[in-house]
């Protein structure tokens, strides 16, 4: 039948997901969703809700999901990353082209020091990378 639902539902949290069964065979053919588990992507950790007892099958299908939202969790994270390079430059951009002096003098310093943390970052990163591989070579 199109539309049908999942046997499973993962409502988002913070660090995870309130994992839901889905249930739609039942004689007032309503949707009900009955939570089974609390999962933690960061530790790895699989809660079952209340006093139940998890099935393989329902094991499987959570660490399933986990592998996969870790995965997109990661991919956020990198393209977070180019949109703030992105915005760098457009901030470069407005600053050089746009920007008024009452608005410059309300971000430059916000802005050095956070550019300059964050090269502090990077370069210190990147020497302990170019050690590491100079040691491997």
């Amino acid at each position: 039948m199109p539309g049908d639902l999942p046997d499973y539902f993962f409502r988002i949290r913070e660090n995870g997901a309130a994992v839901f069964r889905v249930d739609t065979e039942n004689r007032q053919r309503r949707i009900e969703m009955d939570q089974i588990a609390v999962v933690n992507v960061k530790n790895g950790e699989i809660k079952p809700h209340g006093d139940r007892a998890l099935s393989d099958a329902d094991l499987a299908t959570i660490r399933d999901w986990m592998t996969a939202r870790t995965e997109l969790l990661a991919r956020r994270d990198i393209d977070d990353i180019h949109r703030a390079v992105d915005h760098l430059n457009l901030t470069a951009q407005w600053a050089q082209s746009k920007a008024t002096d009452a608005q410059l003098n309300a971000v430059t310093d916000a802005l050095l020091l956070a550019m300059h943390d964050l090269r502090s970052v990077l370069v210190r990163r990147k020497a302990d990378r170019l050690m590491k591989a100079a040691g491997e070579g």
